[in-house]
């Protein structure tokens, strides 16, 4: 494909700049491994106060399997920055579409902005027990933000080699702490064979745990969004998407067994409570050179970096899909003459990141409570509600036709996902208040949820616009690089059910 006019709207993104390993980089990169494994999973042990965390993040990987069967065999037929959003749009029509991409803008941008915040008070603590340096979290966080800018307008396969150094180190020395901590059991517990039992899942109380394992997984399911930059699309999306489920899954349950296995099954939950983020630095220590220790600290501090960049780059791919299909500003689907990267999606995206970190600082508002963990599990709200809606649209999608694609890949699969995600969206939703851990009168309760029916509303609302005075673009929801090219009579099957209304 011809190289887009500069300055002009690209027709898409740089091709063949990325491969299998590349893609993974990203997609690990945003679930952020060490965090989950040093944050999440003392925090799931603490909060619910169950010994099942092990089996809890197994089932979730589960879920995550079925739901990326029919995700992926979608992927093949369907090539767009746009991810969900773009499936929707194809099989439930232009106004759905545009609903969804309406959520996905909002949801990213929320886990990547609330990721600032854990960045800030990481490194500020970090510099300041190595270094003796005190400066306040945002100072941190501005100069993360600063470095993101600059890697966001870069070529994507740099960005890929960066977040693959940052992460091959960070699995690393998760892999070694998980090893120690597996192979020094606590005196009386011996090998922490409980938390793996099935039966926890039945227990009272498990659905926050799967709530949260779901959380821990965003970002595996963006290995759509940079499809149109791989070398094989057909390929690299699945290969990548089943990689990545796999490698995360792994760290996740097997680091809440070989925490459990260190810590007693019967001291884990006091353990977690006492230690918090530090408990599996508290576990290893005594074990292991200080210096190691130290580092996996580091770590901790780069693996946030990491997803803030993987982030970034998804919603800048979001934007510009977006922008590409004018369905927001056209300016927004220019790509850096250079590098090929979203030139104003990333700058957008800069630029909401920057206020919001400001704002918070200029407030005094908590960076953790308020800014981290607020918003980054309201995100993950979002790419829930995204991951149900996208289940639908892959059974309406190959409702008729197969396509060449198996009945498990295209009914089965997604139909046993579609029940799965209703159920945990269901429960998250009745009990998001006391996932915030806010008191029952706290707007945020029900305000910070309500960005999505917002966000729904909104985009309805414009598609109806769209529809009406810009039928042209109406009918291109969702149909990517070819947006710029296809008429409205070449456009998706849906929008032409809906055009002809």
């Amino acid at each position: 494909m011809p190289r887009p006019r500069r300055g002009g709207v690209a027709a898409a993104l740089a091709r063949s700049r990325l491969g299998v390993p590349q893609v993974v980089f990203f997609v690990l990169a945003a679930a952020a491994p060490m965090t989950v494994v040093a944050s999440a999973v003392p925090t799931a042990y603490a909060v619910t106060g169950l010994s099942g965390v092990p089996v809890a993040y197994a089932a979730t990987a589960a879920v995550m399997v079925v739901f990326a069967v029919g995700y992926v065999a979608m992927s093949r037929h369907v090539v767009n920055a746009g991810s969900m959003y773009s499936y929707v749009a194809h099989a439930l029509g232009p106004a759905c579409g545009v609903a969804a991409a309406f959520v996905a803008v909002v949801a990213y941008n929320l886990m990547q902005v609330g990721l600032y915040g854990a960045f800030g008070v990481v490194t500020a603590a970090t510099v300041s027990a190595v270094a003796g340096v005190n400066l306040p979290w945002w100072v941190w966080a501005l100069a993360g933000w600063l470095l993101v800018a600059v890697l966001g307008l870069a070529r994507v396969d740099l960005n890929g080699r960066v977040l693959g150094v940052l992460l091959v180190a960070e699995i690393t020395v998760v892999v070694v702490f998980d090893t120690i901590m597996a192979t020094h059991p606590a005196a009386a517990g011996g090998l922490a064979v409980h938390g793996l039992a099935p039966g926890h899942l039945a227990v009272p109380g498990m659905a926050a745990i799967l709530v949260g394992g779901i959380a821990g997984y965003v970002g595996v399911e963006a290995t759509t969004v940079l499809a149109e930059e791989t070398r094989d699309p057909r390929r690299t999306v699945a290969h990548a998407t089943y990689t990545a489920i796999a490698v995360t899954a792994f760290l996740y349950a097997g680091s809440a067994w070989a925490m459990q296995t260190a810590a007693g099954p019967t001291q884990i939950i006091d353990a977690a409570a006492r230690h918090g983020p530090e408990l599996m630095f508290v576990l290893v220590d005594g074990h292991l050179p200080r210096l190691f220790v130290d580092v996996g600290r580091l770590l901790l501090v780069t693996s946030l970096f990491a997803a803030l960049l993987a982030f970034h780059n998804m919603v800048a791919r979001y934007l510009f899909a977006l922008g590409r299909e004018q369905v927001l500003p056209a300016a927004l689907g220019r790509t850096h003459g250079r590098t090929g990267a979203p030139r104003l999606g990333s700058l957008a995206q800069t630029g909401v990141a920057g206020l919001t970190i400001a704002g918070y600082a200029l407030a005094g508002l908590d960076p953790v409570v308020h800014l981290f963990f607020w918003l980054t599990v309201t995100g993950g709200l979002g790419v829930l509600i995204l991951m149900t809606a996208t289940s639908l649209a892959v059974l309406a999608y190959f409702r008729h036709d197969r396509r060449g694609e198996s009945r498990w890949s295209t009914a089965v699969a997604p139909g046993v996902a579609l029940n799965l995600l209703v159920f945990i969206l269901g429960g998250t939703l009745i009990g998001f208040g006391d996932l915030l851990n806010t008191p029952p009168g706290s707007p945020a309760r029900w305000a910070l949820p309500g960005l999505y029916a917002a966000a729904v509303t909104a985009g309805l609302v414009w598609a109806t616009v769209l529809h009406r005075t810009r039928r042209h673009v109406y009918a291109t929801v969702g149909a990517g690089a070819d947006a710029a090219t296809r008429s409205t009579t070449q456009s998706t099957p849906a929008a032409r059910k809906e055009i002809r209304r």
